[in-house]
């Protein structure tokens, strides 16, 4: 079913608007370039100083391991679900070349941003970026209308991760795609909420979620989409970030808890990746993608 009318179109929580509206994370200097996300640190060497070049680098590498593990991506249509900025999509445009990207997030301060920032881009080759207002559970596209969807530390908000799966589902074509990577409770334990409200501020306020990473996986899988798995990258994410976050934040404050809440196995950063199945007897399904 393609998207309809915006009558329950889903509503968005208080600490997104203001996080994303109003106090604008990306002009924080933790996420520098306009880049919000952690990153990726592998390669990088975190014994020596760490400038603006490293942090800006480790963000791009996340995306960069996200769209690795959607690829290959050469002459496919390319949708990312909370794209923010659109730093991520220009990134896939120059890199990858897929035959278009499409950013879509649910705040429209957002997507003001990002026409603003890639004003050029858009310009010049408007039939291969877009920016579109929709929500993780409710998007304006057609069915199969992708080859793969991706999403870069933004799964951690969405409300309702079934409705997302089944989003994903309908608007990816057979034998496309989904990669995400975000952070998540390493099990179910109920008291897991209540450690992570203690020790991190985004918890306690409502911006984060707390749920386990088979919450994403079981939702993809209930959705019909296949091989449906998680990856733990933590190793790779949370010394960095922390080293990172020690520039401008001292040990003994909240944001330093990311590392303490993984080094308690408590949260954990997970790449997960689904694909949708080929219809049986396709031609294409013997071969895969």
């Amino acid at each position: 079913m393609a998207f309809e009318a915006k009558d329950s179109f889903p509503v968005m929580r208080p600490a997104v608007r203001e996080t994303y509206g109003p106090a604008d994370l990306s002009r924080e200097p933790v996420f520098a370039g306009g880049i919000i996300n952690f990153g990726y640190w592998q390669g990088i060497d975190l014994t020596a100083p760490l400038g603006e070049a490293e942090r800006i680098r480790s963000q791009q590498d996340l995306y960069r391991r996200v769209l690795d593990a959607a690829g290959p991506l050469e002459r496919l249509r390319l949708l990312e679900v909370g794209c923010g900025l659109g730093m991520g999509c220009a990134l896939a445009l120059g890199e990858y070349r897929p035959a278009g990207v499409t950013g879509m997030d649910i705040h429209p301060a957002q997507l003001e941003r990002a026409r603003e920032a890639h004003a050029d881009l858009l310009d010049e080759a408007p039939e291969r970026l877009g920016f579109v207002w929709g929500a993780a559970e409710r998007m304006p596209f057609a069915d199969g209308e992708f080859d793969a969807v991706v999403s870069v530390e933004a799964a951690q908000h969405f409300p309702d991760l079934a409705a997302f799966a089944a989003e994903t589902a309908r608007v990816l074509r057979p034998g496309g795609r989904v990669a995400v990577a975000s952070f998540f409770t390493t099990d179910g334990a109920p008291a897991r909420d209540g450690e992570l409200a203690l020790l991190l501020d985004t918890y306690a306020k409502g911006l984060d979620i707390a749920r386990p990473v088979s919450a994403l996986t079981d939702a993809l899988t209930a959705s019909g989409l296949a091989g449906a798995r998680a990856e733990s990258i933590g190793h790779r994410v949370w010394a960095g970030w922390d080293a990172w976050l020690s520039r401008l934040w001292a040990a003994d404050t909240w944001p330093r808890n990311f590392l303490r809440a993984y080094e308690r196995r408590i949260l954990d950063y997970y790449v997960v990746t689904a694909h949708r199945p080929w219809a049986a007897g396709s031609a294409a399904s013997a071969g895969g993608r």
